[in-house]
């Protein structure tokens, strides 16, 4: 699944795989070069491109990825602060 916006999202989130492989996999929408990010920014970017992917995400499967990836990427925030 794949959700693309209108809006200036720092990143894309989708998912891929098939069944026990499934994963969130990121786009960043704007070239490395003019990026001046840490850890923290990116990792709250993906949180965002995770939640507006489980907005949209049908199936059962896609959305037990998306929620796991969610709780992970929060853990991660939260030792980083």
């Amino acid at each position: 699944m794949n959700i693309f916006s209108q809006e200036s999202d720092l990143v894309t989130a989708k998912t891929c795989g098939y069944k026990d492989k499934q994963r969130v996999t990121y786009n960043f929408s704007e070239s490395f070069h003019s990026l001046c990010l840490d850890k923290k920014d990116i990792i709250e970017a993906e949180i965002q491109g995770c939640e507006k992917l489980l907005k949209y995400a049908l199936d059962e499967s896609d959305r037990a990825v998306v929620e796991k990836e969610i709780a992970e990427l929060r853990m991660a925030l939260d030792l980083l602060t």
